[in-house]
C-alpha cells in the first residue's frame, strides 16, 4: 500500500464526525465525547486517530500521527514478509512416459506440494501421438492419485490443443520459506527394461475428487 493511500485510510482530529469515541490506551479503554478527546490530544501535543470507524462508538487512539503511520507501515512489511508466495510448478509428460521418468517427476511434484506450491501437470501430444489421449488422461489420474496425501485436484484433466492439463493444489500451507523455481521435464536416463518395469509397477488407481464436491 502506498503511503498516500495509508494516510487516506484514517480520519484524524477534526475529520472525526462521531459525537463520542472510545479511546484505547495502555491503561485500558474509555468512552468520552469527541471534543473532550480532541482537547486531551491537543494538550498532550498529539493527534486523535480513528482506527476503527465502524465500531459503535468509533475506536480512536491518542498518538502522534506520524508515529502511527510508521507503525502501520512497519506492520504491513512484517505481514508481507510472513506471507507464503505460491508458485505454479509445471511438470511435463509424454503420453508414453516410462516408469523411471514418472517416478522422478512424482518425487519432485511431492516436494513442490509440500512447499505450498501448486502443480500444473500436463501431457504434451507431439504430432500423431494425439491418438494416445486416453492414455494421457489415465497417466494424469494416476499421478493425482499418487499425490493424494499432499495434494488435491483443483481441475480435472482437460485437453486444449496438444496439451492435456490438470492442476493440483497443496493440502497444507507451510510456514514462509524461500523456494526455487523449478520445472521438471525429463528424468536422468537410466538403463532399464521399460516394458518389464512398466508391467511390474503398474497399479490400479482411483479417480480423485475435486475439492468441494
Amino acid at each position: 500500500m502506498k503511503k498516500d493511500d495509508l494516510k487516506e485510510q484514517y480520519r484524524i482530529n477534526r475529520q472525526i464526525q462521531a459525537r463520542e469515541v472510545r479511546i484505547v490506551s495502555d491503561d485500558g479503554t474509555s468512552v468520552m465525547p469527541t471534543p473532550k478527546a480532541l482537547s486531551i490530544a491537543q494538550h498532550k501535543g498529539m493527534d486523535l486517530v480513528e482506527i476503527s470507524p465502524n465500531a459503535v462508538p468509533p475506536v480512536c487512539k491518542i498518538i502522534d500521527y506520524s508515529k502511527f503511520l510508521y507503525q502501520q507501515k512497519k506492520r504491513q512489511k512484517e505481514m508481507k514478509a510472513k506471507q507464503v508466495k505460491t508458485e505454479v510448478k509445471e511438470i511435463r509428460f509424454g503420453p508414453q512416459t516410462d516408469d523411471h521418468d514418472y517416478d522422478f517427476k512424482l518425487k519432485h511434484a511431492h516436494e513442490f506440494l509440500e512447499e505450498g506450491n501448486k502443480v500444473k501437470a500436463y501431457v504434451f501430444f507431439r504430432g500423431r501421438s494425439i491418438i494416445f489421449k486416453d492414455q494421457g488422461e489415465v497417466l494424469l489420474l494416476r499421478f493425482a492419485n499418487d499425490l493424494e496425501d499432499v495434494g488435491k485436484v483443483e481441475h480435472m484433466p482437460e485437453l486444449l490443443g496438444k496439451r492435456m492439463t490438470m492442476f493440483i493444489a497443496p493440502k497444507k500451507v507451510p510456514t514462509a520459506k524461500k523456494t526455487q523455481v523449478k520445472t521438471v521435464t525429463e528424468a536422468p536416463k537410466k538403463a532399464v527394461d521399460q516394458e518389464s518395469a512398466h508391467k511390474s509397477k503398474q497399479k490400479e488407481y482411483k479417480i480423485p475428487t475435486i475439492e468441494g464436491e
